[in-house]
């Protein structure tokens, strides 16, 4: 029987100020120390924080079919924002995390002096163009309004996806950090700046929105199927990985769920569940 267990932004909130620990890691035996230093019981479970969709559902198909072949107990706490995964697993709240690409972490872990850091690559979710109005992208014309992620690297990840498909030019060399200020043609487009999270509810008051493959999939979108625009897999840098507390990376736990998460059985849970909505990236350890 599936058991997430969610978790508004108030209550973990509040749960890592009182907590106020480091995260905990382990070595190979139950006792053993990280290489922080701190102490773990690995018969305990490895508490994750995810995203409700595709995270915690692959988290709970690895729980469900594979985890206790290999000895694993884990336990997965689904988080509906980009922010409380990290601090929850910097603050020692929970064990590990899986919701994040790299560019995203690192722009986190600059900002707010967390020592987060990847383990293993997972999968990835294509960001793509929606709209309820429009059916093809050439219909997208000045006086138009699209609706882009807010934060930093997705919202720099957004425009990119617009200047590829024609819809705005970009400063050259900007990357994927461009800010709407870096727009040097908005060919009449007006851009309106939301939460990722909150992006498809505004499905129904923009012409057009880009949207995280996650956030789309939660509303019943098919990025395969329903975008008028999507990010190509090749060469891209948006892998979503499991992700931990600097030093906790070495923790049996952990190291079992990598393997676990990147095994033929997981790979074909995306393939079918997913349909190329959203692709495996096995291969390599994730950057550090």
């Amino acid at each position: 029987m599936r058991k997430n267990i969610k978790i508004t932004a108030a209550v973990a909130s509040a749960a890592a100020l009182a907590l106020g620990l480091g995260a905990c890691g382990t070595d190979s035996d139950p006792a053993s120390k990280s290489e922080s230093g701190a102490k773990a019981d690995t018969s305990k479970a490895l508490v994750v924080a995810a995203s409700p969709t595709p995270h915690a559902d692959i988290l709970n198909f690895v729980k469900k079919n594979l985890a206790e072949k290999e000895g694993l107990k884990l336990e997965v706490k689904e988080f509906t924002d980009y922010v409380l995964p990290n601090t929850a697993t910097q603050n020692g709240q929970v064990d590990a995390n899986f919701f994040q690409h790299k560019p995203y972490l690192d722009d986190f872990n600059a900002k707010n002096k967390t020592t987060i850091v990847p383990v293993v690559n997972v999968h990835l979710e294509p960001l793509g163009l929606y709209s309820k109005k429009i059916k093809d992208l050439k219909d997208i014309k000045a006086g138009q309004t699209i609706a882009v992620p807010n934060d930093t690297t997705n919202g720099g990840r957004a425009l990119q996806l617009l200047a590829e498909n024609g819809l705005i030019t970009l400063k050259d060399g900007v990357g994927t950090t461009a800010k709407l200020s870096d727009i040097t043609d908005k060919k009449g487009l007006e851009f309106k700046e939301l939460e990722a999270a909150t992006v498809p509810r505004a499905l129904n008051d923009v012409d057009a929105a880009v949207i995280n493959g996650n956030y789309a999939i939660e509303a019943k979108l098919s990025p395969a199927k329903d975008s008028l625009a999507l990010e190509k897999a090749e060469g891209n840098p948006y892998a979503n990985f499991l992700a931990v507390k600097e030093g906790n990376e070495k923790d049996p736990r952990v190291e079992k769920l990598a393997k676990l998460l990147n095994s033929d059985e997981v790979k074909k849970f995306i393939e079918d569940t997913y349909q190329g909505s959203i692709i495996s990236s096995f291969g390599a350890p994730a950057a550090s």
